[in-house]
């Protein structure tokens, strides 16, 4: 048997597979974020303990003798996040989580550097890791000067499962620290934040062997003694692992809260420019693209919430079978946006409101600024030189069939729907812990999920979202200025 164990910022999923790698069972301990300050988000290190303790139990309860038979553990979690630990390990401050962004002046500042976007392939964005450091430095001098080393979430889990500093290149690549190319943190960049490699953790590949389970927490779980844990991932590049998402031309759009359009590279092709995040991949020699979306079903429902109907309700109103655009256009810039834009000060907007613009065409509106959100991040993708071929559509908003016709169409790509199952983070890094205690394969391990069925594009209809998707594209630089 094989753990994952993936922090996520709502809680921590615990998710056991076997060597077949069926799901024998699952469970979650909840998790909260504290905001002290507008733009704060904050979470204590010891309720990720006690999420991981609570899904464990859980685990343990419903399937002891599976439990009795981990091999390997994986490791998934939230990216970004500023872990500070003192000399003795001991937590100097609450987690600087992912969606933190008072350090927007800092990360500026940083940006402006030259060295940071020519080393790590990414604008540096508020909140990434580096930049908080420098505002912790700047208001809580006192605890910059105690922090021994600096891990990211994940990896404050694995010293408390382990007792070790280490880290892997997928979550690091987030710090605005690493070499992207080279695969090793950059002295140059971390004497910019007045810190040193003695503060970073150790690095090694996702897929290796990063620690042992401490012997009392073995004793504790019902496990044996030397269970391996995996180097593990970020969050993204982990269910990219669950996906099979790992090899040169594999694509997938996540529907979510967020959208994410992450595509699995062979080689290291960075254009920050773009606001694609190059990152590197949790296997050997791989790197991955990333173009982010801040709204995507979180977009239909504010649409929801504002027309007091469902989700569901308004995705029914408007069918399964894709119509042309009607002329109105919606921004769905509704806290900002990341690709290609980059701009957290952007809102959105409706455009080409008629009289004979009812609540049916605004909902078919929102769908199709999403889509078109993530037409912007395929063209940046093919910018940094990154071919693909089709992809596979997960998340909530994949539900929707007229919704996935509109990508398809919109991305001139046929979209593939995964058969029945579980194949997030939790499960990458289940894999990547068999991988590690076994020395398998990663490619015959990572493999992708049956089809359940493709979604073809709508070649009637190409022409009229071409001619949408470019009224969409004019109309950020109109609003900008207002």
């Amino acid at each position: 048997m094989y753990l994952g164990l993936d922090l996520g910022t709502s809680g921590v999923k615990a998710m056991l597979i076997d060597g077949d790698q069926r799901v024998i069972g699952s469970a979650t301990g909840s998790l909260d974020v504290s905001r002290p300050h507008p733009g704060w988000s904050e979470q204590d290190p010891a309720h990720w303990i006690a999420a991981t303790e609570e899904a464990v139990a859980a685990l343990k309860a419903a399937h002891p003798a599976a439990l009795a038979a981990v091999r390997g553990i994986g490791l998934s979690g939230h990216m970004h996040g500023a872990t500070l630990i003192d000399a003795d390990d001991k937590v100097l401050r609450p987690c600087i989580l992912w969606n933190d962004t008072r350090s927007f002046a800092e990360a500026a500042v940083l940006d402006a550097d030259p060295r940071f976007r020519a080393l790590t392939g990414n604008i540096v964005f508020p909140g990434f890791t580096a930049p908080k450091l420098v505002w912790v430095k700047h208001n809580e001098p006192d605890i910059f000067a105690r922090v021994a080393k600096v891990l990211l979430p994940k990896d404050y889990l694995r010293l408390w499962l382990s007792g070790e500093h280490i880290s892997e290149m997928s979550d690091s690549a987030g710090t605005s620290w690493l070499d992207t190319g080279k695969r090793a943190w950059s002295p140059e960049l971390l004497a910019a934040t007045d810190l040193d490699e003695g503060q970073m953790p150790h690095l090694v590949e996702g897929t290796e062997q990063a620690g042992t389970l401490r012997a009392e927490l073995a004793a504790a779980w019902g496990m044996q003694q030397g269970v391996v844990i995996a180097g593990g991932a970020g969050d993204n590049a982990a269910s990219a692992c669950g996906m099979g998402t790992v090899a040169e031309g594999q694509a997938f759009v996540s529907l979510g809260t967020s959208g994410v359009l992450f595509a699995a590279n062979g080689s290291y092709l960075p254009k920050p420019e773009s606001a694609v995040h190059a990152f590197c991949h949790a296997l050997p020699g791989t790197w991955h693209q990333m173009g982010v979306i801040l709204s995507a079903t979180d977009a239909l429902n504010w649409h929801a919430r504002v027309t007091g109907r469902s989700a569901g309700d308004l995705a029914a109103e408007v069918g399964d079978h894709l119509k042309a655009p009607t002329g109105v256009t919606f921004l769905p810039y509704l806290s900002g946006e990341r690709t290609p834009h980059n701009d957290a000060k952007i809102r959105g907007a409706f455009i080409g409101l008629g009289h004979e613009t009812g609540r049916a065409e605004l909902t078919q509106a929102v769908m199709e600024g999403v889509t078109f959100a993530i037409r912007d991040s395929l063209e940046a993708l093919k910018s940094a030189g990154t071919s693909i071929g089709r992809v596979t559509a997960i998340g909530g908003g994949s539900r929707s069939r007229y919704w996935l016709a509109s990508i398809a169409t919109a991305l001139g790509l046929p979209v593939d729907i995964p058969a029945d199952g579980d194949f997030g983070a939790a499960f990458g890094a289940a894999r990547l812990g068999l991988i590690a205690a076994t020395g398998a394969d990663p490619l015959a391990v990572c493999t992708a999920p049956q089809t359940a069925e493709t979604v073809e594009p709508v070649s009637a209809l190409t022409s009229a979202y071409d001619t949408a998707y470019h009224r969409y594209r004019a109309l950020y630089p109109a609003i900008r200025g207002i």
